[in-house]
């Protein structure tokens, strides 16, 4: 049964199968590139994408619009005290912005960075100040069929052959994100958590955590985690940021907003070079280039986000889509994450090579079979990397029904029915940046 109720509704309609097609070639095969109205069913992303609640709208109404010492600042600096326990706070416009802000104080050129699995803006942001990301994933994370609860784990002991490799001053900081969104966004263990954060000490790095998805992650510790039933998502969130010296959040996430993000850190020097830096890039350290109106909205949906009947709703709902494609016979990696359902491209698209994107091509037909937008984050998304053929269909946070999920589990199955007259795509056009290449790049299917 849920939890929450509609107050306001947004018609939405399927365009016919030539508007698609038509749409698609325009968007060059990109589905980034597509208008929303020409999509159907949006699992794009869950970022930003999401229904606030009523509490939050009416927090909007008091924003404090003051350039300097808001109070909107104020309340959100206590929600992030009390929920995940940090006194420093940096506001941004969004978890990039954040990742601006606290990697350009922390890395210099040559430097590397270790992370369970890194997403494409924070990869870029390392890339962007000279140094080289590295993944680290549990071995566990390579077997989409594995049913182990904690698949999103940090390998500590690739973390220590890397450290052997280049050294412990080549490495000022080890990052862990919870859940792993690279990694079918498979959550993290409690015992892993210290375990990183006892790496990180042992090399004198920083520990930080990227912790858009903290609510969803504490949730599957409470309910996969030996010793941490009997203890609430609140407690367990809180408890998963002791050892961290710093985070990254993008309130687009946990926080159930449409805009907003901060970096939180407990040493003060940090603190200050990156309120300078947030200056420069954001805005005045009490608004971060966000209205206090969405500050608002971000302060009230930090504590939303640990309430049980929220976060029980939607981990069981992201489980809920998963069921009904296995049960259309759609290859899904298992188990299914805390924000999204990741299909297996590669087992969908065996005649296609890694090189031609069988993951872009299945964001392509989905699409094509029903208006329904995903990602691809394969080798398309991640060049250089030898990541999985994975396309993720990504759960905007109380926005969509069961009727929504049945059509998309409905289009997912004509795929399969019709895969093999589906081929394989070329990129024809990217930026210079091959880290974001997939935000933009052109591709056409390729000629036989």
């Amino acid at each position: 049964m849920k939890s929450y109720k509609a107050k306001m509704v947004e018609p939405i309609e399927l365009p016919s199968r030539e508007e698609r097609e038509a749409a698609l070639e325009r968007a060059g095969y990109n589905a980034f590139n597509l208008d929303a109205r020409d999509v159907y069913i949006d699992l794009l992303t869950d970022s930003g994408t999401g229904t606030m609640s009523a509490e939050q709208w009416a927090a909007m109404i008091r924003g404090d619009e003051a350039y300097a010492g808001s109070e909107s600042f104020a309340r959100l600096a206590e929600s992030v005290r009390d929920v995940m326990g940090f006194e420093h706070v940096v506001p941004t416009h969004q978890g990039r912005g954040a990742e601006n802000v606290l990697y350009g104080v922390l890395l210099e050129d040559g430097d590397v960075v270790p992370n369970n699995s890194h997403f494409d803006t924070t990869r870029a942001h390392i890339v962007n100040q000279g140094a080289e990301p590295v993944d680290c994933p549990s071995p566990a994370a390579r077997d989409p069929n594995s049913t182990e609860s904690f698949k999103g784990n940090f390998d500590i002991d690739a973390g220590y052959a890397l450290v052997e490799e280049v050294g412990a001053d080549a490495v000022p900081v080890v990052v862990l994100t919870i859940t792993n969104n690279s990694v079918a966004g498979q959550p993290v263990s409690m015992a892993n958590i210290r375990a990183t954060a006892e790496f990180a000490r042992d090399i004198d790095a920083m520990f930080v955590i990227d912790a858009c998805r903290f609510a969803e992650n504490a949730h599957f510790i409470k309910t996969h985690e030996a010793g941490y039933e009997n203890r609430s998502v609140a407690e367990i969130a809180r408890a998963q940021f002791e050892h961290a010296d710093a985070i990254t959040m993008s309130g687009k996430k946990d926080a159930l907003v449409n805009i907003g993000g901060f970096a939180a850190m407990r040493d003060e020097t940090v603190f200050e070079h990156a309120k300078q830096r947030a200056i420069l890039y954001e805005g005045f350290p009490t608004y971060g280039g966000l209205s206090g109106r969405d500050i608002e909205a971000m302060a009230v949906g930090l504590r939303e986000a640990v309430t049980p009947p929220y976060v029980s709703d939607r981990v069981e709902q992201v489980a809920e889509l998963g069921d009904l494609l296995v049960e259309a016979g759609v290859p899904v990696y298992q188990p299914t994450g805390g924000h999204a359902v990741y299909l297996d491209a590669g087992e969908v698209f065996p005649h296609i090579p890694k090189d031609e994107f069988p993951g872009q091509e299945l964001v392509c037909a989905l699409y094509l079979e029903g208006g329904v937008r995903g990602v691809e984050l394969g080798g398309f998304a991640f060049p250089g990397t030898d990541r999985p053929d994975l396309v993720r269909l990504a759960l905007p946070r109380r926005t969509y029904s069961r009727e929504h999920l049945e059509h998309v589990a409905e289009t997912a199955a004509k795929v399969m029915d019709s895969a093999g007259e589906y081929g394989g795509l070329e990129i024809v056009e990217e930026p210079p940046m091959k880290e974001l290449r997939h935000f933009s790049a052109r591709l056409e299917p390729v000629s036989n």
